[in-house]
């Protein structure tokens, strides 16, 4: 779960993963698509990261609790062997992933809208073709269907995170925490269920719109799988209590836990966060591509947008667009605008994904379709899908340099190495069972791990989903459509709006020493893992970020 004291699995901070034993020669890094080269960086908004979207991660569950005992030992440690069938040397590791891949093939390509060729007006721009962005305009025409909404993406829209991401669709539950510190008990709650209507509302709009996007309702298990990690989710349990929300976070048992799902590593029982749901992302996003295409919405796709004025106007590559008022919506790209490079950090998630293996899920009984989070700073994700397959995620990938988004954050055989190595010891009944594919992705990081959302006279903002971002970018667009429209009410009134701002450090010092402290972190829970404490130095490096009195989890 999440407390307001330390670093997370996706803080500003990153590194190299430790070294495996596997080879990562057995791995094939396809080209970088031409559709996401970004000048300037102006990636898609999304998930995990999230953001608003990210791969990971999708899955921002879980933190850690401020009382920290000494690890009991343990057996195994959490890295281990991966068999010669996971090895195979057929891995797929490229930037876009299986779902665009499975959805293009299943659905059918989506027509690539013309580059902007020319000045062109609009009523509302959106700068961002990702989740938040599309759902920006989605509730712009909800408002105002006669409004004429332009949307311009870099890259594909829906090709970025948004459609690469762990699938994850989350509340804000497990950052009741940080919320009742910043903003009290009643403004925290008013949050936390604005952002389960947005997880009810994902379903309800794919039903309506008769989009198949493998939209499941079914909780998150926030699980240890270390003897250090046991009960850290136990102070969001007991706040959701305290501000009479019982139903939002519930104690499971060991044994309850078992019924659902079986690991080696799972111990001490967990956390049910029960307003959850999971989602095939590409389908979602491409599904919402065409249904905007459906109501007249205009795109301009391989269109990078350099500047963004404060009057609405905006230089393209290909022409200038004037409008009232404008959106940026880019995710973690946000860090490489002016007036946002503070606000944000960038660091990176990882995704494997094996091949179809019902006989394993029917094995170890994770057939409910529940998504599962350890409670690791650097946490692991996983999740079924609908063919039969399991996406495992890890949080501990690099961190960006400024606002770049490309590179090793979504390309790491080092990182896809460890992230492989860690599934088999989850699932050991996987070690002769074949990794088909692997990529990753750039998370969009707040110093709160809370989303943020604003103005600057015409134009809006929204990012800092932290890997959270497939739930909360439906409600972020709720908002930043009220604001384009200037249209205030109880949702643009969120404490998301216009928060307290805290900012990171400047480059380079935010690179260098967020690696620093990221390294020391992920030393820390492979000692626990390990059944032993962190050196001391480890231990002091990984505190930094609550001494530096950024309020993020554990």
């Amino acid at each position: 779960m999440r407390t307001p004291s330390e670093s997370s699995r996706s803080s500003s901070e990153s590194s190299r993963a430790p070294a495996r034993c596997c080879s990562s020669a057995s791995i094939s890094c396809g080209p970088e698509p031409a559709s996401l080269t970004r000048q300037p960086p102006t990636s898609s908004a999304g998930s995990r990261s999230g953001s608003a979207n990210s791969p990971s991660a999708a899955a921002r569950c879980t933190g850690r609790s401020t009382s920290r005992g000494r690890a009991r030992p343990r057996n195994r440690r959490l890295q281990a062997r991966v068999g010669s069938a996971a090895l195979a040397p057929a891995l797929q590791h490229t930037r876009t992933g299986w779902w665009l891949e499975e959805a293009t093939a299943a659905l059918g390509p989506v027509e690539p809208a013309a580059p902007l060729a020319g000045d062109t007006n609009a009523d509302v721009l959106v700068v961002g073709g990702g989740y938040l962005g599309m759902w920006t305009a989605w509730h712009v025409k909800e408002l105002e269907p006669e409004a004429d909404v332009l949307v311009v993406e870099a890259g594909l829209c829906g090709h970025g995170p948004s459609g690469r991401n762990g699938g994850f669709v989350s509340t804000l539950w497990d950052d009741l925490l940080t919320l009742r510190e910043r903003v009290g008990d009643a403004r925290a709650v008013e949050t936390c269920r604005a952002s389960e209507r947005a997880v009810r509302g994902i379903g309800a709009w794919c039903d309506a719109n008769e989009v198949d996007a493998w939209y499941t309702a079914a909780p998150t298990m926030v699980l240890a799988t270390s003897d250090a990690q046991v009960g850290d989710w136990n102070d969001v349990v007991e706040a959701c209590r305290a501000v009479g929300a019982p139903d939002a976070a519930t104690s499971i048992t060991e044994d309850e836990v078992r019924q659902r799902c079986v690991s080696p590593l799972f111990r001490g029982g967990g956390a049910l966060l029960t307003v959850a749901a999971n989602v095939h992302p590409a389908r979602l996003a491409l599904g919402l591509r065409r249904r905007l295409a459906d109501r007249g919405v205009r795109f301009h796709e391989r269109t990078a947008v350099g500047r963004l004025a404060r009057d609405g106007s905006a230089e393209a590559a290909g022409g200038r667009i004037r409008a009232r008022s404008a959106v940026l919506a880019v995710n973690s790209a946000a860090a490489g605008f002016a007036g946002h490079r503070l606000a944000l950090a960038v660091a990176s998630s990882h995704i494997v994904l094996t091949e179809p293996v019902p006989d394993v899920i029917e094995q170890i009984g994770w057939t409910g379709g529940e998504s599962v989070c350890d409670s690791r700073t650097m946490l692991h994700y996983l999740r079924t899908t609908r063919d039969g397959r399991i996406a495992f995620g890890w949080g501990g990938g690099r961190m960006g340099f400024g606002g770049r988004t490309l590179d090793r954050l979504e390309l790491d055989p080092r990182v896809i190495e460890r992230v492989r190595g860690d599934l088999v010891h989850f699932f050991p009944e996987l070690r002769d069972r074949a990794v088909t594919h692997a990529w990753g992705g750039p998370i969009d990081v707040s110093p709160t791990h809370l989303p943020i959302f604003g103005s600057r006279d015409r134009v809006h903002h929204g990012y800092g989903f932290t890997g959270n971002g497939v739930g909360p970018s439906y409600l972020g667009g709720e908002i930043l459509a009220r604001l384009a429209l200037d249209r205030r009410d109880g949702l643009t009134a969120l404490p998301i709006v216009e928060p307290d701002r805290k900012l990171f450090p400047p480059e380079p010092l935010r690179w260098a020493g967020g690696s620093v402290i990221r390294k020391a972190l992920i030393r820390r829970d492979d000692a626990e893992d390990a059944g032993r404490s962190a050196d001391p130095l480890t231990g002091l490096v990984a505190s930094l970020p609550r001494r530096l009195g950024l309020h993020l989890p554990r």
